[in-house]
């Protein structure tokens, strides 16, 4: 009876998590279709209301690397749960700004308090499911699958709830829901038994740099965040360029991706432990077929399934880099997370720079070519360097 009260507990818990995750995705991807509202509204130029995009993605970058130690140092919990506050409060603040630099003020605090929910979720997830891999990947995966569906719906549920009402009603929205998330968490997120500051001693970075396995696996975020987020902020434009539809049915489409993130993150641990670590390589191989003909589709439903497939394969493979680095620096879980997702982001920022110049002179088939090619790679590489832990792991047990 009690096994079965702390199975429900978690599964409330990781469903919470997942929901936040869709949230704080989504209030990010959800500002694009807004933009041109904001620059009217507030009678400057669209590209000085586009920094108001930025100034929500640079801080989160930054502070990414910060509340991974300070869960470590200080309790993973009580760190989520003070920063699902503070980043409800200033999403919601995002519907009462008045100029550009109030504007850019409150984004910047709502991505600053937004990076912590991430990371220490992630390290958090290790905590809860101690030492079972296949139950961390399982709940990584479903939580990283409800991340990128919201960032993937988010453009049709911000084009949507600014038809109905206005710009200011998507940073609203957001908020609120955020809010209520954050204080079901007080109730239901407990501090794991596991978190504990005993033993961990040290600059954490230090310990983590001086890993070598630990930089050779988080490296490989950086093409995953290359293949598949560098490309994937192209897609809604691209998809509305072969298809004509607005941006709410443009939402839809996209959440094919979501969808195969959702569903494919739910068994990613099971599969990997049916299958090995040739579910690298098959992951690759397959998301290299899908992606590699989506610039020449010009069928919705063609464009749905490479989607979906793609989304599914992605998510077979970054969960399982995450929950392996989780794995090689234990007492410093928050750390590998934010090291992780720094990778990710690195990742998803050169892939955008370079994708842009790409299709401006070459179009959007070489764009998905290249990302086929490397989410190919990051498989392969991923395969080799699972194999080369496990031989290491062999030999410091004989």
């Amino acid at each position: 009876m009690n096994s079965l009260s702390n199975e429900k507990r978690l599964g409330r818990t990781v469903f919470l998590l997942g929901i936040m995750a869709f949230l704080a995705q989504g209030d990010n991807y959800a500002a694009a279709p807004m933009i041109i509202e904001i620059s009217k509204e507030l009678n400057i130029e669209l590209s000085r209301a586009a920094v108001s995009v930025t100034a929500y993605m640079l801080p989160f970058g930054l502070f990414t690397l910060l509340y991974g130690p300070l869960g470590d140092k200080i309790g993973k919990a009580k760190v989520l749960k003070t920063c699902a506050f503070l980043t409800a409060i200033f999403s919601a603040l995002g519907a009462v700004v008045f100029n550009l630099s109030s504007l850019i003020t409150v984004r910047a605090l709502n991505g600053m308090f937004a990076a912590g929910t991430f990371p220490v979720t992630m390290a958090l997830i290790g905590d809860l499911y101690g030492k079972d891999p296949k139950a961390v990947q399982n709940a990584l995966g479903r939580v990283m699958g409800m991340m990128f569906l919201g960032g993937a719906v988010a453009p049709a549920i911000g084009g949507l709830l600014s038809h109905l009402g206005s710009w200011r009603l998507v940073y609203l929205a957001y908020g609120i829901a955020e809010i209520i998330v954050a204080i079901l968490m007080l109730k239901v997120i407990q501090v794991p038994a596991t978190e504990s500051m005993n033993g961990k001693t040290g600059n954490p970075y230090k310990i983590a740099f001086s890993n070598k396995r630990l930089l050779a696996t988080v490296s490989l975020l950086i093409l995953v965040g290359f293949a598949a987020l560098g490309s994937f902020t192209y897609t809604g434009d691209y998809v509305q360029s072969k298809t004509g539809y607005n941006i709410l049915i443009i939402g839809l489409i996209l959440s094919c991706y979501g969808l195969g993130t959702v569903i494919g993150g739910r068994q990613s641990g099971t599969i990997r432990e049916k299958v090995g670590n040739t579910i690298f390589l098959i992951a690759g191989m397959v998301g290299f077929a899908a992606w590699s003909v989506m610039g020449w589709w010009n069928h919705t439903a063609l464009l749905c399934l490479s989607l979906f497939v793609y989304g599914f394969c992605f998510i077979m493979i970054q969960p399982a880099l995450v929950a392996t680095a989780q794995q090689l620096i234990p007492k410093f879980r928050g750390v590998a997370m934010s090291l992780s997702s720094f990778c990710m982001m690195i990742g998803g920022a050169i892939g955008t720079s370079l994708n842009g110049k790409i299709i401006k002179t070459s179009g959007y088939p070489l764009m998905y070519v290249i990302a086929a090619c490397v989410i190919l790679l990051a498989g392969i590489l991923a395969a080799i360097n699972m194999k080369q832990m496990k031989r290491i792991h062999s030999k410091t047990e004989v």
